[in-house]
């Protein structure tokens, strides 16, 4: 039986930027839903496709939140025409990242560097996210990704969590950051309605580490979150609800918006 907790849950969505997901998305969700929608920032696509979605959604009356990948900025003055372009959009919410990028396009290093000039060159305008690893990155300690979040509070008013299968390690790590001083609103990051074999590849590529290990489970869990050959969010969503901290859910869809959660009265349904 699912907690008071996890219907006050609000889903959000993520998706990447590609050809026709502005026409998907009009399809599939109605810009009166209360919740946002993020899209990526890929070193194959760069910002230019993720602001040229986001920009072309928010005047549609969407909620966005452009992804901003540290290193794929080239200069300080692209930086301000980036936040030029979304302000005149009317977009209030950026998601700042170190980005996938091997070395940097100009003076930004990091989503903490970034961060710190979205501050600077923003003016207030925007509501800052951070992202969070509850099974670690796979190139920086825990410690030093910890320390960052610390100093990233000053700006961050969000953290959003890599994708991870198991409500409870994600309870844990949000356990975890307020022992050490991060007190940042989270927001769950769970895998949306795809096809299991698509999901298995993907994840693996990203490292989302022991979670993923139940995929291969004969549990009553597994069964529930893998009927048939598709992944369903439904019942991972349900225990969040259970898990103290948590404030909200992000779905990475991968760009499948068929078969999204059919939330219950007191969730924000983006069906």
């Amino acid at each position: 039986m699912e907690s008071a907790e996890a219907d006050m849950l609000s889903l959000h969505l993520e998706v990447i930027p590609t050809a026709g997901i502005v026409e998907a998305v009009r399809k599939a969700v109605p810009p009166s839903s209360s919740g946002s929608i993020s899209i990526t920032c890929l070193p194959k696509h760069g910002v230019d496709a993720t602001l040229a979605v986001a920009t072309e959604l928010a005047r549609d009356g969407y909620q966005v939140v452009p992804h901003l990948a540290a290193k794929g900025l080239g200069s300080r003055e692209r930086l301000r025409h980036v936040l030029e372009e979304c302000a005149d959009a009317g977009v209030t919410e950026l998601f700042a990242v170190g980005g996938d990028a091997g070395t940097p396009a100009g003076p930004y290093a990091d989503g903490e560097a970034l961060l710190r000039g979205i501050a600077e060159l923003g003016g207030g305008r925007f509501t800052l996210g951070v992202a969070g690893y509850p099974e670690g990155h796979p190139g920086i300690p825990d410690h030093v990704l910890l320390e960052s979040l610390r100093r990233k509070q000053e700006h961050a008013r969000r953290i959003v969590t890599q994708m991870c299968f198991s409500a409870e390690r994600i309870g844990e790590y949000v356990t975890g950051l307020r022992r050490e001083g991060v007190d940042l609103p989270v927001r769950a990051g769970v895998a949306g309605a795809v096809p299991t074999a698509r999901l298995v590849s993907l994840a693996a590529k990203i490292g989302v580490g022991s979670s993923l290990r139940f995929l291969s489970g004969k549990t009553s869990l597994a069964r529930n979150l893998l009927p048939g050959n598709r992944y369903a969010p439904e019942e991972m969503i349900g225990r969040l609800g259970a898990q103290p901290g948590i404030d909200s859910v992000q779905l990475y869809t991968f760009n499948s918006l068929d078969g999204l959660p059919a939330l219950g009265p007191g969730r924000a349904s983006l069906a």
